[in-house]
């Protein structure tokens, strides 16, 4: 068994193993990012779902200056978790080579190609002196000739191609509804629904405006979605938010001292 000044000496080590395994530094990297806000995609029969939890901390904050989702390329999406700062190193890193790739090569890049191309930048941080595991997590998606592919890396460097998955707080509620819920034929509303019940499952008191939405299609390719169409979505999957409860609950109020005054 270890004492705490051997283990204490492989946490200070970012490429050392441990006796039993383990690099200390890309396990705290990975507690980073179920300490963050989930952000969650979904494979679609006709694109790829992006949804975000990102409710601002403070009244005083710019909701637009909270970044979860971002464009990649007009085919290419990413989903981020964690450290904000460290995630934007890797997106600005993601943009740059989708955009070299079209100016080499005439082309847009492949979804596994760039994913690959990020988590092997991610790896090499695991095993290299002087720096440290990047303390967040993506989900990249987009069209691959004509085909939606979803893929998540992690801050080990681990690309996993996946139907549909989570990243952030609340993995394992979230991760369930969707393993429950997810289907091969869904189309992208629905895909957009099951994404706001997933999130429910694990914060059941948010509204549409906290949410950030995004799609990806072959028709469209990179698309916002506006919160009106959040709304609705809520709407279709049966979610009331916190405030159309008080909001609600306040109309019901009044009803009731108006007919105490009529009494």
């Amino acid at each position: 068994m270890m004492g705490g000044n051997d283990q204490q000496a492989y946490d200070r080590g970012t490429s050392l193993f441990s006796p039993d395994g383990r690099i200390y530094q890309v396990e705290y990297a990975r507690e980073a990012v179920s300490r963050g806000a989930p952000s969650l995609g979904v494979r679609t029969a006709e694109g790829i779902v992006f949804v975000a939890m990102s409710r601002a901390s403070s009244t005083l904050m710019e909701a637009e200056s909270i970044e979860k989702l971002h464009k990649l390329d007009d085919h290419l999406g990413t989903a981020s978790a964690g450290h904000v700062a460290d995630a934007r190193q890797l997106i600005d890193l993601a943009r740059r080579q989708a955009q070299g790739n079209r100016l080499r090569y005439g082309e847009p890049i492949g979804v596994e190609t760039l994913t690959k191309f990020v988590t092997d930048h991610i790896q090499e941080n695991t095993q290299r002196g002087g720096t440290r595991p990047y303390g967040a997590a993506l989900l990249i998606g987009g069209i691959e000739n004509g085909e939606p592919r979803l893929f998540a890396a992690d801050p080990s460097g681990t690309p996993n191609e996946w139907k549909a998955t989570v990243i952030g707080g609340g993995r394992q509620d979230i991760q369930g509804v969707l393993e429950e819920e997810w289907e091969e034929d869904l189309s992208l509303d629905e895909g957009v629904e099951l994404g706001v019940r997933a999130l429910a499952a694990h914060e059941d008191e948010f509204v549409p405006a906290d949410l950030a939405v995004a799609t990806v299609t072959d028709d469209e390719g990179y698309r916002t979605v506006p919160e009106p169409e959040v709304t609705e979505a809520f709407e279709a999957a049966g979610i009331t938010g916190d405030e159309e409860d008080d909001a609600a609950d306040s109309d019901a109020a009044d009803e009731d001292d108006a007919a105490d005054d009529e009494e």
